[in-house]
């Protein structure tokens, strides 16, 4: 267990990263595994979608729509779309349920996120998780192909990391502070 909590105590986000990226094949056995986060009823209320090459100029094409720019400011936004040469699309897909509520599906969809983004970093990817005003972007939203019932939690933007990387590591938690005991 030791290997598995020092791995997740090294999770940084990485904000610069290089144009390497795994491929389609390397993700399915880590989109697997994150797949086995706790799912109340078998769900499986999420998807993820890979964005490489145009996909991610359509995205930004997309952002510059949503807010209503063109020219320098709208090749700004489609810039923001190459930080790096994979964006992993997450979105959390609500099914009708009489047991599992709308908020507890997302929360799946946001584990599969995060642990996606832990087994990324434990292959030696650099992962930042971007969210913003950008999810909920009706022009965002059509340019992902999303259903009435999907909602976009978010982007991974997945990349080799740089040699000599600076990225901060976060400090470390003191437990004592969030972990409570209830007599």
């Amino acid at each position: 267990m030791t290997d598995l909590v020092d791995a997740v105590a090294s999770r940084r986000s990485y904000s610069r990263v290089t144009e390497a990226a795994p491929t389609h094949e390397e993700l399915l056995p880590l989109v697997a595994a994150a797949g086995r986060v706790a799912d109340h009823s078998a769900l499986h209320p999420w998807r993820v979608i890979e964005l490489r090459g145009e996909a991610r100029d359509r995205l930004g094409t997309a952002f510059a729509k949503d807010a209503r720019v063109s020219g320098k400011d709208a090749e700004k936004l489609v810039a923001k779309t190459h930080r790096a040469s994979l964006l992993l699309a997450i979105v959390a897909v609500r099914s009708t349920s009489g047991k599992v509520p709308g908020w507890e599906q997302d929360a799946v969809a946001s584990g599969v996120a995060h642990i996606l983004s832990l087994l990324l970093h434990d292959a030696g990817w650099g992962v930042i998780w971007r969210t913003g005003h950008h999810t909920r972007s009706k022009a965002v939203h059509a340019m992902h192909g999303l259903k009435k019932n999907e909602r976009l939690l978010g982007w991974l933007y997945v990349g080799g990391i740089p040699d000599g990387s600076k990225e901060s590591h976060r400090k470390a938690v003191d437990p004592e502070r969030y972990l409570t005991t209830l007599s």
